[in-house]
């Protein structure tokens, strides 16, 4: 346990050093956002990842494999689409349009892009940010919490504490450039953990082979791509469902954001090789440990999203393990600093340096960032706090909210010329509230994603009101 715990010091300590340098690049409200567009593209493109993954990569989605077996591999395919989506088709506009606008932020893009005056698209954008956010803040800061308390047997509330306060200290320190190190590291440290574990569990239980005739002995719905789903509907629902978590990438306000912080978009294409290289290892490593887990710990751990360090744990040196701690608290820290740098230039930016003072100095911006960083992170764990949900659907209901309110307003706005600003704000309303309505209705949630409907009502209502509102174009 103490090799668990010196490795581990050292990886959080790494941590706060990255925050103490870059704090001194970081000058300007530009820096702490965008982090002056200056960024290499390698990093930026890991920063994406980890970002992208968070503690869903190591406990929610390996959790999946273990309780369902290989069925879960749906709902890695779709993040890999969705990601490959992203690269292509959102990458290369929105940089070049945010490029153009001088647009800091997703708000900032909507209104300049609709020359918007009266401010309602910044609003509504940033209200939705702030509360889907301070929601997935809290479902990672849980994650955290999970993580911490079954590897040192200390209580989740402490876990979640010590998690939250180094991510808070470096985020406010270094900003967007903090962040982006951080998460490039991270990304590396991730990738590492879903190669190491699989492999080490194959070479221990006497080959692939082996360990499939287990799995399959102990569950045989777990060696099928149905996860025992009979009947086409449910198989199909299985699938559409889990597919349907690619239609989410679009709208991540925290993803696409290191698209804008590209040097050029001349960079999108060396941006996408390295995070897809990246994605394919991942997903397919995540799948791979709650899988090969079934012969080791079925019956062992209730809480299968415990997985990963559990079987850690039984397969590996204490040093390594606490390399794979690292890397689950690391999965979960580089999307918590990400998605308060959000909420956090939403509030700086599109609230107070745009509608209420546009004549603040830097150093005023710089310290307000910082000082809302510090409040949407208490709001978080507080919240975190009585979060009964698993992480993994927590995360699902932020990442749908998000991707229903700005995917397809974002999508329409980039690639037809048609979109107006009444067809953007009619898709962001109508996403958020399908969301919400949709999750809380039993009978419909049990019937698929909420992600599915409320992208499709997003992307109809954008369109339908685009084409009403023509004429009175402005």
């Amino acid at each position: 346990m103490t090799v668990v715990l010196a490795v581990f010091i050292g990886y959080l300590t790494v941590m706060i050093l990255v925050g103490i340098i870059t704090a001194k690049l970081t000058k300007s409200l530009d820096d702490f956002i965008l982090g002056g567009r200056r960024m290499k593209t390698c990093v930026l493109a890991l920063s994406e990842k980890g970002t992208d993954f968070s503690a869903w990569l190591l406990i929610g989605l390996p959790g999946q494999a273990f309780k369902m077996g290989i069925g879960a591999i749906w709902a890695a395919i779709g993040c890999w689409i969705g990601s490959l989506f992203n690269w292509l088709v959102i990458a290369t506009p929105l940089r070049k349009l945010t490029g153009k606008f001088s647009a800091l932020t997703v708000p900032d893009y909507f209104e300049s892009r609709f020359d918007d005056r009266s401010h309602l698209l910044r609003i509504t954008a940033t209200l939705a940010i702030v509360l889907f956010f301070t929601l997935y803040v809290s479902a990672q800061v849980v994650g955290a919490g999970k993580i911490l308390a079954s590897t040192f047997g200390i209580g989740q509330v402490s876990g979640m504490a010590i998690g939250l306060s180094i991510i808070v200290f470096y985020t406010i320190m270094g900003g967007f450039i903090a962040e982006s190190w951080t998460d490039f590291f991270q990304a590396l440290i991730m990738a590492g953990a879903v190669i190491l574990i699989p492999v080490v569990a194959i070479i221990r239980s006497g080959g692939l082979a082996t360990i499939i005739g287990n799995i399959h002995g102990i569950d045989p719905n777990a060696t099928l791509l149905s996860a025992g789903k009979t009947g086409a509907a449910l198989y199909l629902g299985l699938i559409i469902g889990s597919l349907a978590i690619g239609l989410g990438y679009p709208g991540q306000p925290h993803i696409v954001m290191r698209y804008m912080a590209l040097r050029s978009e001349k960079e999108v294409k060396k941006g996408m090789i390295y995070a897809m290289s990246w994605t394919t290892i991942a997903v397919f490593g995540a799948i791979m440990i709650g899988f090969l887990a079934i012969p080791y710990l079925r019956g062992e751990i209730t809480d299968p999203e415990h997985v990963t360090l559990a079987l850690a744990a039984k397969i590996l040196p204490s040093w390594l393990v606490g390399f794979i701690l690292a890397a689950a608290t690391a999965a979960m820290m580089s999307t918590v600093d990400s998605q308060l740098l959000v909420a956090t230039s939403a509030v700086t930016e599109d609230i107070y340096r745009k509608l209420i003072n546009p004549e603040a100095t830097q150093k005023r911006l710089v310290f307000l960032a910082r000082l809302f960083t510090l409040i949407i992170a208490i709001i978080g764990f507080l919240l975190g706090l009585k979060a009964t949900q698993l992480v993994y659907w927590l995360v699902l209901y932020a990442w749908g909210g998000l991707a229903a309110t700005f995917g397809p307003p974002l999508i329409l706005s980039l690639k037809w010329k048609g979109t107006t600003k009444w067809g953007a704000f009619a898709g962001m309303i109508t996403g958020a509230a399908t969301i919400v309505i949709w999750y809380n209705i039993p009978q419909l949630k049990a019937l698929i994603y909420e992600l599915v409907p409320g992208f499709f009502f997003s992307l109809f209502a954008t369109y339908l009101v685009s084409i009403l509102t023509k004429e009175h174009h402005g």
